[in-house]
């Protein structure tokens, strides 16, 4: 099974924690995985969600301004393995 979606990655836990429940409350789905090997940085947990939901993932990120953000990037998996990662 192949699926691409969107990663936004942290060097915080808990700015992750604290930027997953916003895009919460704001209606988006998301959930906390561990960060892909191409995006080497980071605490090791990032917020996957659907590429569609970008542009209200940027407006929550412009509204928040968190300090630990360190991108958001384009992952796609292939058969169970990250196959790639791009930033957006």
């Amino acid at each position: 099974m192949n699926e691409v979606f969107g990663i936004a990655s942290f060097r915080s836990r808990q700015q992750v924690l604290k930027f997953e429940g916003a895009l919460r409350r704001e209606g988006i789905r998301t959930s906390v995985i561990t960060t892909p090997r191409d995006v080497s940085m980071g605490c090791g947990l990032s917020i996957r969600f659907e590429l569609e939901d970008y542009p209200l993932v940027r407006e929550v990120c412009n509204h928040l301004r968190p300090s630990n953000l360190i991108g958001f990037y384009r992952v796609t998996r292939e058969n169970g393995r990250y196959a790639g990662t791009q930033a957006m």
